[in-house]
């Protein structure tokens, strides 16, 4: 089934997102291991797993589409020198990550393409998870301060 040349292009350009958002993740995420934060490197390590389930999926799509998928390419990253830094890099790109699910929905019902809706609309809602999560750190070092925060992201930080 031939898809819309459009709609390909932008399936392969969130895919391009979703390959630097995977490649983002893991750095902050061993970066937080190196650090001792085993919390957050699990967290951080977890939403990287399902940025690797949404660049599958889109993959799967544009390979059923008759599209090719471009795996080559990749979007500049931010990578965090330190925690906070690392949480609003995410938080921006997740940000960002919402707005384009959300024109891509929105050219997928123009061209009538309700698999890609409905596939887009399952990646977006756990794209809008990902923010809300980084939202909720940066409320918790705001509240706890960084370093009450960095505390409670230790394997442990009780037992001596």
């Amino acid at each position: 089934m031939k898809g819309n040349d459009k709609l390909l292009s932008v399936l392969n350009q969130l895919l391009a997102d979703e390959l630097t958002a995977i490649s983002q993740y893991m750095v902050h995420s061993e970066m937080c291991a190196n650090w001792g934060y085993e919390k957050l490197h699990k967290a951080i390590e977890g939403q990287a797993v399902d940025e690797m389930h949404h660049a599958e999926w889109l993959i799967q799509r544009i390979v059923f589409v008759e599209g090719t998928p471009v795996v080559s390419k990749l979007n500049p990253m931010k990578i965090g020198a330190t925690v906070p830094e690392m949480i609003v890099n995410d938080q921006e790109a997740e940000l960002d990550a919402v707005r384009a699910y959300n024109k891509a929905v929105a050219l997928a019902h123009e061209v009538n393409d309700q698999a890609s809706v409905d596939l887009l609309i399952r990646i977006l809602k756990m794209e809008e998870g990902h923010e809300d999560w980084a939202e909720v750190q940066n409320s918790q070092i705001e509240q706890m301060g960084l370093a009450n925060y960095l505390t409670n992201q230790t394997e442990g930080a009780a037992a001596g």
